[in-house]
C-alpha cells in the first residue's frame, strides 16, 4: 500500500457531538478503525461502511488485547491498507497508551497524527466546577 498513515484520535466522553470536526473528517477518510470499548456505537456510525472496524479495547477482568499486538495490528492495518485511525475514549494521549503507538509507528517511518478530544479533566465544567478559582 503507497502512503500508509495513522490518526491518533481522542473521541471524547462518548457524546458524538462533542467529537473534533477534525476528528469526523478523519474517521470518514479511513480504511481502517480500530477502536476502544469506550468508543461508543454512535461514534463509528461516521466510519465508512467500506472501513474495516476493529475492537481493540480493554476492560477490566476481561480478556483483552495486549499493548504490544494492538501496535503491530495498527501498523500492519497501515501498511496494507492506507489510512488507519487508532479510536480512542477520551483523549488519545492523556490516561492511554497513545505514546506507544505512536512511537512503534515511528519505529517502521508511519507518519502519525493526533487529534486530540475532550478528556476527563473537563468533566466538572460541565456541571459547572471550575478546576482552577481565582482568588
Amino acid at each position: 500500500m503507497q502512503n500508509p498513515r495513522i490518526t491518533l484520535i481522542g473521541a471524547g466522553p462518548g457524546d458524538p457531538e462533542l467529537l473534533t470536526l477534525k476528528a469526523l473528517r478523519a474517521l470518514q477518510s479511513a480504511e481502517v478503525v480500530l477502536y476502544d470499548a469506550l468508543v461508543t456505537p454512535e461514534i463509528l456510525e461516521w466510519v465508512p461502511e467500506t472501513a474495516h472496524k476493529i475492537p481493540v479495547g480493554k476492560r477490566a477482568g476481561k480478556a483483552s488485547a495486549k499493548q504490544e499486538d494492538i501496535n503491530r495490528l495498527l501498523v500492519e492495518m497501515a501498511l496494507v491498507h492506507g489510512h488507519a485511525v487508532r479510536l480512542k475514549g477520551g483523549d488519545a494521549m492523556l490516561f492511554a497508551r497513545g505514546s506507544e503507538e505512536w512511537a512503534y509507528a515511528a519505529e517502521v517511518g508511519i507518519p502519525v497524527s493526533v487529534i486530540p478530544g475532550i478528556s476527563s479533566l473537563q468533566l466538572p465544567g460541565l456541571y459547572g466546577i471550575p478546576l482552577t478559582a481565582r482568588g
